[in-house]
């Protein structure tokens, strides 16, 4: 099947992205690990992913964990201290590709509030044709509609798409949706990974 373009997920495969250090910034690094490991963070952030705002998300820790709104609150103001830098290698194939006039796009679980951070630091974003934001659209992966609304975005059937992302669930989604889904792990290897769809890279 002929690959047409490539699908991006954003935190851990463009952008390395971490909670403790904007956590940290707030409350030290004890509490901020604290929080971490013995509150569903996950799932608390999940929800913001798919279109809660971080108001609702902090009164809903203040009524069910209150002694972890000021963890909570620490890493919304530092977001940006979660950032860390590029993931190693892929920003290079997202060049690389553009070089080659693959068309790409993001599809990224993120907040609508907090997403702004992410093209206003990585110009690399600026490459893609469009990009699909969970919180924007309340609505996140691994939930197959994501799917359909990426492909309907860029104008692409499903079955015609490579889908990159660090997560398990997230990939076997994709793969159930048609896409022809890779998981993430290292930038060799998804060089490896593309070139095996026929992608100039």
């Amino acid at each position: 099947m002929q690959v047409d373009a490539v699908v991006w997920d954003f935190g851990n495969v463009l952008i390395r992205w971490d909670p403790l250090p904007a956590i940290a910034a707030g409350v030290g690094d004890a509490d901020a690990r604290a929080f971490l490991g013995s509150y569903d963070f996950g799932s608390w952030n999940y929800a913001q992913d798919a279109g809660r705002t971080w108001a609702q998300a902090l009164t809903v820790l203040e009524t069910e964990a209150p002694e972890w709104l000021a963890a909570g609150a620490a890493y919304v103001d530092n977001f940006p201290l979660a950032l860390l830098g590029p993931v190693p290698g892929t920003h290079e194939l997202v060049r690389e590709l553009a070089a080659a006039g693959v068309p790409q796009v993001g599809l990224t679980n993120w907040s609508a509030e907090l997403y702004p951070h992410a093209p206003a630091t990585y110009d690399v974003i600026e490459l893609f044709r469009d990009v699909v934001v969970s919180g924007q659209e309340r609505l996140a992966k691994p939930d197959p509609a994501i799917y359909r609304l990426v492909a309907e975005r860029a104008g692409i059937p499903l079955e015609r798409l490579a889908f990159i992302d660090d997560s398990v669930a997230n990939v076997a989604a994709a793969a159930a949706a048609g896409m022809q889904a890779f998981q993430f792990t290292g930038a060799e290897q998804l060089r490896r990974d593309l070139v095996s769809l026929g992608l100039p890279l």
